[in-house]
Order: C-alpha cells, then structure tokens, then sequence
C-alpha cells in the first residue's frame, strides 16, 4: 500500500476519534515519525476535526444576557411608588413600618422568581441544544464507522487481487463485451497449478431477481460450467476447478445456473 492510499483509508480519521485499534494507533504513530507527508496529512485531519467541533457549539443568543438584565428592572420599577420619600433627619434612621417590608419583601421575591424562571428556561433550551448537538456528533461517528468498514473491506480485496496479481501460477484472462453488451468487462483469475478459477464479476450490471450470472469455459469446443457467481464470491472463493480452456464466457441465467449456456444472454467472453 503506498502513502497516498494509507492517507485515504481513513486510519487518521479513526486515530484521532479514538475508533483505531492499538494495532492501528502505533502503526500511524510509527509511519508519522518517518513519513512527513502522513503527518502533514494527520495535522490537517486533525485542524478539520477541530473546526467542525467548534462550528458546532452550542452559543447562547448574543442579546440573551440584556435580555434577562431588562426583565429585572422592569420588573423593579413597576414596584416602586412614584411620589416622594419624606426627608427625615440623618441623625435617627427612621425605622421602616411593617407593611413597607412586606411590600419589599414581596418585590425582592418577584424579581428573584422572574430571574430564576428566566434561568431555568435558558437550562432547559441549553440542555434541548446540548442533546441535539449530541444526537448528531453521535450519527457522524457512526457514519465514519461505517465508511472505516466499506474501506477496511475495499482493502481487504485489493489485497487479495494484489496477491493473486503477484502469484506467478495464477493466469488472467480479461472477458469483453460482446455485441449487446460492448461495456461489460471482467477478469477471470485461473491457477494454472491447481486449476482453481476465480472471477471479477463487478463491472458487470447487477444481474435481476431471479437471475444470476454463470461462468463458463470453452474446452475442445465445448462449453463447461465454472461455476456460479454472485458477490460474496467474488475474487475470493473459487467457483470451480478447470483442468483445461481455451476460453471462458459469462451468460445471465435463472438462479441456479444452467446445464448449457443461453447464448442471447451472453455478457462476455476471453481467449486464453
């Protein structure tokens, strides 16, 4: 695997959610420490990751404070008397009647139950927004989970097309579209050694419910089943053994498979 593909299979990523095994983790920190282009790539990884978290915030409304400060003094000065307080003399407090604390007492209470109704609405607003903001951080870790997954078994086959690629035993012969279906393609994998045949089917157009595609080889003229595909197969299980061909053809047949080809439903074919 080169730099570039490593990059792209969303190990950083992984890493620097916490979602990469210790495998994985000290791997990417081994690879950072000698490769410069992995660790510019994981900077900028991580610079991205850090702008989304802080695009992200929950930011109470910039007026939210003035808001509730005008609540209070409205509130107090729909309280107070409009006529004047006699003066009295600075030497003897005059001591506040009854009903006067009362009446202050009263106030004060109101302006602290404004207040707290105030503050516990902006709890509960901050909570709906905590918990939204929440909901969704958890559906995009869950969606680069997944995308770790579809990448990991990318890889998985590509690993496994690069081996039998490098195999020296293992023979390829392209099939190409015949007249109907001149943008078909795929590959057939034949083991020269132990006459295993594989097949890449994934050009191919998705074969309809209750069809499946059926390999054939051309041995001494005759047309011999190689098995049946489908996608779980492909390029991984062998779908039978073939002593000898001198060219192999896919047709589209009813799930199953065939005892003889339907030549009209042939996708292609490749001479060995």
């Amino acid at each position: 695997m080169n730099t570039k593909e490593y990059i792209s299979s969303g190990i950083i990523e992984s890493y620097i959610l916490g979602l990469a095994s210790p495998d994985e983790a000290g791997i990417l920190e081994c690879v950072m420490k000698n490769n410069a282009e992995v660790k510019a790539a994981f900077e900028e990884a991580q610079k991205t990751l850090e702008d989304l978290a802080t695009a992200q915030a929950v930011i109470p409304p910039d007026d939210l404070r003035t808001k509730i400060w005008n609540k209070i003094q409205q509130e107090q000065t729909s309280e107070i008397p409009d006529e004047v307080a006699p003066v009295v003399s600075a030497d003897i407090p005059a001591a506040k009647p009854q009903e006067e604390i009362r009446i202050q007492g009263n106030r004060n209470w109101k302006v602290y139950a404004v207040a707290a109704s105030v503050l516990f609405l902006i709890s509960v607003a901050g909570n709906i927004f905590w918990m939204n903001d929440q909901a969704k951080t958890r559906e995009e870790i869950a969606q680069i989970k997944t995308e770790k997954k579809n990448q990991d078994l990318a890889m998985q086959k590509m690993n496994q097309k690069m081996g039998m690629v490098s195999n020296p035993d293992m023979k390829m012969v392209m099939l190409k579209g015949v007249e109907k279906h001149t943008d078909s393609k795929a590959m057939v994998f034949w083991d020269t050694k132990t006459k295993e045949v594989y097949l890449n089917a994934e050009s191919l157009p998705k074969a309809p419910q209750g069809m499946q595609y059926q390999l054939w080889a051309i041995a001494d003229g005759k047309p011999v089943s190689a098995g049946m595909y489908s996608e779980e197969k492909d390029s991984k299980v062998a779908l039978a053994n073939i002593p000898k061909a001198q060219a192999f053809a896919i047709t589209l047949e009813k799930q199953g498979g065939s005892p003889v080809p339907t030549m009209e439903n042939m996708y292609v074919m490749g001479e060995i």
